[in-house]
């Protein structure tokens, strides 16, 4: 969420504090641990990329102030002189290397952010070339992403390695942020307060005036509206669909409303020989295409979204939202439900009679979350399909998946790089050792998708690669390796005194905020 922050103390005289309210706390304030939105978006107020997104979301200088194409495979980046570290110490090559090596370790989740870089390699102490395995037409894209850590405080603070988050371990960097951004973070209460102050020696002018920020998690529906509206709250990013006209018409607020680039969605596991909690023995149901497509016509897509989303969600058939590169109208035409079909396709799969399985879901998360999960076992209880619902914090959930312990699940998906094949990599190539499939936790495998996914990451003529990404994304849907249900549309409610610019990534960010 990045209100990543641009801010200049605007005259230093009144301080603009704004204190921003979402359901969902953090994960770790490590930039390398988690790949989970709203912890990259907290984050990212203290630490920086070498490029960042400007208000189109196109790639811009941040760390780095430029670029320059050596070869293909060889792209030297000029390092931002004077820039300082919150602790003072300067930002040098030395960082950008450590910070390279750091993300790369198996426990880290956040490797997709540098897929094809071969090495970083110092030329002096604000120069680095970074070395790709081939061209990489999203390289800026993903830079947004890889954070920069100081590699002095790192091994002072014994954080030279990642927080191993699956595990549960408890780190300095994961309760600590110490970066180059236009925040510092002062104190993280999980579950209550994130609180941070504007870095009044950030190397950029921040074109707002927010100088302190308390971000708090309000897990409740109610709690969180009722802040908003006593004014205990400013900004409001998680609104329950049911208030979102009511909030509308209330003089003091208004609402900013617009597409968000996340897909929620059902991933099953599609590897095991037998499924974990399920009645039936010795063969996984998951793996034959007719119970996949049969629990794809079961669901209501559109009843969810008139009912449950109050019309705030769009009927998705692919796994990217519009807005991200390689979604195109004509091939995100979502299935109507057809309960007989279903039937008739367990029927044909030999499960004439239904089957039970466990279904895993976040209740913190994503909108109404938890809700979504229970209409969906009661559309799959009609074709005899069993779904045992256990709801849990994101922060269990994560676990759960990243252990792969779940057999079935709901999940969302945001695309950061606003190109599909950040999903296609992460969430559907076959599972491997390093980056492809580090997200892959249903454990799909298909060796045309993996074929297109290798072929697309280094091709730099768009017309072709836009087709390898579409040829993937149809075969993603046509086999039925999902449960897509919807893409988000995201309110934000606010005071009226607050101006801020929607990001579909879902990331209020400070630099386009100021208070009156």
């Amino acid at each position: 969420m990045a209100f990543s922050g641009l801010m200049s103390l605007h005259s230093a005289t009144q301080a603009a504090p704004l204190r921003w309210a979402a359901q969902n706390d953090i994960q770790t304030l490590d930039p390398h641990a988690q790949n989970h939105s709203t912890t990259t978006n907290i984050t990212g107020y203290a630490y920086e990329g070498l490029t960042r997104y400007n208000e189109k979301f196109q790639p811009e200088p941040s760390l780095a102030s430029k670029w320059t194409q050596i070869s293909p495979t060889q792209i030297r980046f000029e390092l931002r002189r004077g820039v300082k570290f919150h602790d003072g110490t300067p930002f040098t090559a030395d960082d950008v290397v450590f910070s390279l090596a750091r993300i790369r370790q198996p426990q880290a989740n956040m490797q997709i952010f540098v897929s094809g870089i071969k090495e970083a390699k110092k030329i002096d102490d604000h120069t680095v070339d970074l070395m790709l395995d081939g061209p990489n037409p999203v390289l800026l894209r993903n830079l947004t992403n890889f954070r920069i850590m100081s590699k002095a405080w790192a091994e002072k603070n014994k954080s030279v390695n990642p927080q191993d988050y699956k595990a549960k371990e408890d780190t300095f960097a994961s309760r600590n942020a110490m970066g180059t951004g236009p925040y510092r973070i002062t104190a993280w209460q999980p579950d209550q307060r994130i609180s941070m102050v504007a870095n009044k020696d950030w190397w950029d002018t921040n074109k707002g005036n927010v100088t302190e920020i308390s971000y708090l998690p309000i897990k409740s529906d109610a709690t969180r509206v009722a802040a908003l509206l006593s004014g205990d709250v400013d900004l409001l990013t998680d609104l329950p669909t049911q208030d979102v006209a009511k909030l509308k018409a209330d003089p003091k607020l208004k609402v900013l409303d617009g597409p968000e680039n996340r897909t929620i969605f059902f991933a099953m596991d599609e590897s095991s020989d037998e499924l974990r909690g399920s009645n039936i023995k010795g063969k996984n149901p998951f793996k034959d295409r007719r119970v996949r497509e049969a629990l794809n016509l079961a669901i209501d897509r559109e009843a969810i979204r008139r009912s449950l989303m109050r019309g705030l969600s769009v009927p998705a058939a692919i796994m990217v939202a519009p807005g991200v590169n390689g979604h195109t109208p004509d091939i995100d035409q979502p299935l109507k439900a057809d309960i007989e079909k279903a039937k008739k396709l367990l029927a044909e799969a030999g499960y004439a009679d239904g089957f039970e399985v466990p279904l895993n879901c976040p209740n913190d998360r994503y909108v109404n979350d938890e809700e979504i999960c229970q209409a969906a076992v009661a559309m799959w209880a009609k074709i005899g399909v069993k779904a045992k619902l256990s709801a849990q914090p994101m922060s269990q959930h994560s676990v759960l998946l990243q252990k792969y312990e779940s057999p079935f699940y709901l999940y969302g998906w945001g695309v950061p790089t606003f190109d599909g094949q950040y999903t296609l990599q992460d969430i559907v190539h076959t599972k491997t050792s390093g980056v492809d499939g580090k997200g892959n936790y249903s454990r799909v495998s298909d060796a045309k998708i993996d074929q297109l996914v290798q072929a697309m990451k280094t091709e730099n003529d768009v017309a072709k690669r836009n087709g390898m990404i579409r040829e993937a994304l149809l075969r993603v849907r046509d086999e039925y390796f999902f449960i897509p249900i919807h893409h988000q549309v995201r309110p934000w409610a606010m005071r009226s005194n607050v101006d801020t610019l929607h990001r579909a990534d879902d990331k209020p960010e400070a630099r386009f905020t100021t208070l009156k």
